[in-house]
């Protein structure tokens, strides 16, 4: 966004939303054909246009209130991807627990562990606000292994899922916990997101007009509502693609979580290499956080409408790796500076998850 003028808005990116639109509209559903491929093509499109657009908003409102607002955006085209694969084809129970799963290990070690390389590669020693990451990690582990780890262990239903009263309590608890946090955000301790170097008031930024936002505001939306319309088209495709390549099916949730998180990884690896972690940070942590705090309650009430129950707790394996991905963010982030080797450590870790999903 840096080199375009704050107040012009890219014309691709008005273009884009009307066009997923209208192919939707005139194509329809799109299989593993050239037609389908269009499809897909067009639906990044719009995920790039739905972000640059969030953005926009974001640097009106500032910060933390931009990051929530990139979080959002990002947590509507995951729910509209998961619900339109849940709908548009065969049940897959897991679809929303690996998405959710991998977004927290993408998050957690991937966009943080990247933007982290960037930033002390570039500046030798990147700073943050240790109270605002450890708010970050002190909702996103117990939402975390909430949903995905306690499942195994309850009785009430057999194998790894909630009963229909467990599911709904686990939804309240992780829609309570992200509204507590975002009480915290924005309210009480709204310095603890700020970036190193900024006080409370914030040191004047180049914000686009009013009029500017508004016009991103109105084009977010019609975005927004051509992504999930062209995930319910390419849903089938999606699927039958994945198993046409003998790859297991848990991938399909690590490419939903490629494409929510792709777009908003330019602006936190932007914000990193200009020396603002906490920025980076608030963008990658706050995706997770309102991920499963949002996208949990909304899956619950799908499935409970379609009947398709949802199996929830991950295996043994990738339970260990999930807590071993904590503990190192513990001690990353337990002191307000990073260097490059705990970017790197992070890196290896994404890349043992990544391994491990088609070498369980």
């Amino acid at each position: 966004m840096a080199a375009t003028s704050l107040n012009r808005t890219p014309l691709h990116t008005i273009i884009l939303p009307v066009l997923g639109i209208v192919a939707y509209l005139a194509i329809g559903s799109g299989g593993l054909n050239l037609l389908g491929l269009v499809l897909a093509v067009i639906l990044l499109g719009n995920v790039v246009a739905a972000v640059y657009h969030a953005e926009v908003v974001a640097l009106r409102v500032g910060e933390p209130f931009g990051a929530i607002v990139l979080a959002l955006a990002v947590t509507i085209i995951e729910v509209g991807l998961i619900v339109a694969i849940m709908l548009g084809g065969k049940p897959n129970p897991t679809l929303m627990r690996d998405s959710i799963h991998a977004v927290v290990m993408l998050v957690l070690h991937g966009l943080a562990g990247l933007c982290i390389v960037v930033a002390t590669f570039r500046h030798r020693e990147a700073e943050f606000r240790v109270q605002g990451v450890n708010a970050y990690l002190g909702v996103l582990i117990p939402m975390a292994m909430l949903v995905m780890v306690v499942p195994n262990y309850v009785v009430s239903a057999p194998g790894p899922y909630y009963s229909p009263v467990q599911l709904a309590f686990v939804s309240l608890v992780c829609l309570g916990l992200y509204a507590a946090f975002l009480f915290i955000q924005t309210g009480w301790h709204r310095a603890y997101f700020l970036p190193v170097g900024d006080d409370d008031d914030n040191a004047p930024h180049e914000r686009p007009a009013g009029k500017t936002a508004l016009i991103s505001l109105g084009l977010l939306i019609v975005a927004l509502c051509s992504v999930v319309l062209l995930a319910k088209a390419i849903a089938p495709a999606l699927e039958e693609g994945v198993l046409a390549i003998g790859a297991p099916l848990t991938l399909v949730g690590v490419i939903i979580a490629d494409i929510v998180l792709l777009p908003e990884s330019v602006a936190a690896v932007r914000a990193a290499a200009a020396n603002r972690l906490q920025s980076s940070l608030n963008l990658a942590l706050g995706s997770a956080v309102a991920s499963i705090g949002l996208t949990v309650p909304v899956i619950d009430l799908v499935s409970y409408w379609t009947d398709q129950p949802q199996e929830l707790g991950i295996s043994s394996n990738s339970s260990v790796l999930m807590a071993l991905g904590f503990m190192v963010a513990i001690i990353t982030y337990g002191t307000g500076r990073t260097n490059l080797l705990s970017g790197i450590v992070h890196l290896v870790l994404l890349a043992t998850y990544i391994f491990t999903i088609f070498a369980p």
